[in-house]
Order: structure tokens, then sequence, then C-alpha cells
């Protein structure tokens, strides 16, 4: 179907190499696909079994989880908080700086 053109480079006596193209004595067959036994099915697991301390571990590290994620979540909203009181203090100030130069003061 679609065969790249790769150009002939000449020799410096003038002759050019043809191009070699394969016959149908040079392919060789494709050999035998393998065949593989599919896997054996993998049986069904038990259930975890908890220990009396493995379930208090568990209870304390998710309970620590919560804990850091609320103090971040804390400390974010706190960054918000004074970052709009700083804005609105600043609004203040230029609407009392604007309304002396708007009096002529």
């Amino acid at each position: 179907m679609l065969q790249p053109r790769i150009p002939v480079n000449p020799l410096p006596t003038g002759h050019s190499i043809p191009l070699l193209k394969p016959t149908p004595d040079d392919i060789e067959p494709a050999p035998a696909p393998v065949v593989v036994p599919a896997p054996a099915p993998v049986p069904s697991r038990a259930s975890v079994q908890l220990t009396p301390g493995s379930a208090v571990a568990l209870a304390a590290g998710g309970g620590a989880v919560v804990l850091v994620v609320g103090a971040v979540l804390v400390s974010m909203l706190l960054a918000v908080a004074i970052s709009a009181a700083s804005i609105a203090v600043v609004a203040v100030v230029l609407r009392l700086l604007v309304r002396d130069m708007q009096k002529g003061r």
C-alpha cells in the first residue's frame, strides 16, 4: 500500500545502488502463538479481624486526622477573616480621604 521512498545515494564513481525488495522466499512465516493457560481463580479473602488494641489505634488515628484537618480549615478561615477585616479598614480610610478631597480641605 504505502511504501516509503528512500533516495538512492550515488557512489563517487557515479554508479547508484538499487534498493533491495524482499522476495517471498526471504519472508519467514510467523511462529504459531503460544497458548497460556488461564490463571486459577483467587479464593475469597477472609474478613479482617480487629483486636481491641488495633481498634483503639485505628480510632486514635482517625481522631488525629480529624483534628489536623480541622486545624488547617480553621487557620484558613482565620486568614480569610483577617484579610477581609484589613480590606474593610483600607476601604474606610480611602472613603474618608476621598470625602476630604471633595470638600477641598
